[in-house]
């Protein structure tokens, strides 16, 4: 079932993403439960409509990110979320619903991520698909997608796609309680309303963003060869700028100072070069504008 009818263009890419978990909240209290909690406005989510969010700690920092789409045929939402974390966002979400009439379970359903053209009428009529939120070429999530369904890539296929299109993956580009929202682009893509009303680390996230605080982004990189490990240090005139996050073969992300960006920067001792997408290239080019200012200290 198409969520959103997105426009699209027979699919060249369908990939099974393994680490991927669908959980289901359901009970009558689900919109006004999640809304106090998570980074997108759910009071807004219509039939058809997904969104991307995070749940964050009361200083602002990452703990857990993931999609929210409500199921077309039951009352419920569905939140598409990383294996690795399920049962702790699940455990995490529970501790605060009191006597909210709520319910959140783990379910077998499977996703898939979608790219190219047009998915199959097949894939259109026996799975929940949805358009990705966060960028219009990323590309479409399709959830309970039938087990026989055509496999045209692999996971690193799509983990490549993303890197290139620059759209970080929580648990590979994120430390939890660490990473801002705003570190992770979710402030440039859709993942944090601005309108809603309070959250869990709204006051913080809020004054990032009123304030222009940012000093760090992920950022998009290329090298002429293969990355390093995430963690590796990324260094400008040998002081460290920034760290690598997930990468492959000869692009990745990296945490990187948004005043260094213009500097020659070295990780593992080979060049990197950052590529910033158009999406975020405005952003960054009002850090750098304000870098020439005194230094505003980050929450800590």
């Amino acid at each position: 079932m198409l969520m959103g009818e997105p426009v699209m263009p027979s699919v060249s890419h369908v990939a099974l993403l393994e680490n991927r978990t669908v959980l289901k909240l359901s009970g009558a209290d689900r919109v006004k439960f999640l809304q106090g909690l998570v980074t997108a406005d759910i009071a807004a989510l219509t039939h058809g409509a997904a969104t991307w969010s995070a749940c964050l700690t009361p200083q602002g920092r990452w703990q857990a990110d993931f999609f929210i789409v409500p199921d077309p045929d039951d009352t419920c939402l569905l939140l598409d979320c990383a294996t690795e974390q399920a049962e702790s966002l699940r455990t995490q979400l529970l501790r605060f619903r009191l006597r909210s009439d709520v319910q959140l379970e783990a379910t077998g359903m499977r996703v898939l991520a979608a790219w190219g053209e047009r998915p199959d009428a097949a894939l259109l009529e026996n799975a929940i698909i949805f358009a990705d939120p966060r960028l219009e070429t990323a590309g479409w999530r399709l959830l309970d997608a039938p087990a026989d369904t055509a496999l045209t890539a692999t996971e690193l296929d799509y983990n490549l796609h993303r890197l290139v299109l620059g759209l970080p993956d929580g648990v590979q580009d994120c430390e939890v309680g660490r990473t801002l929202v705003a570190e992770a682009n979710m402030d440039l893509l859709g993942g944090v309303s601005w309108t809603k009303g309070c959250y869990m680390g709204q006051e913080v996230t809020a004054r990032m963003h009123y304030r222009t605080l940012v000093k760090r982004r992920l950022i998009p990189v290329a090298s002429t060869t293969p990355l390093p490990a995430p963690g590796t240090p990324v260094l400008a005139d040998g002081v460290e700028v920034g760290t690598l996050r997930s990468s492959q073969d000869h692009v990745g992300l990296a945490l990187l100072k948004t005043a260094a960006l213009e500097k020659d920067l070295l990780c593992d001792g080979h060049k990197l070069v950052p590529r910033p997408p158009v999406w975020l290239s405005a952003a960054l080019d009002a850090a750098q504008s304000s870098s020439s200012n005194p230094e505003t200290p980050e929450p800590s």
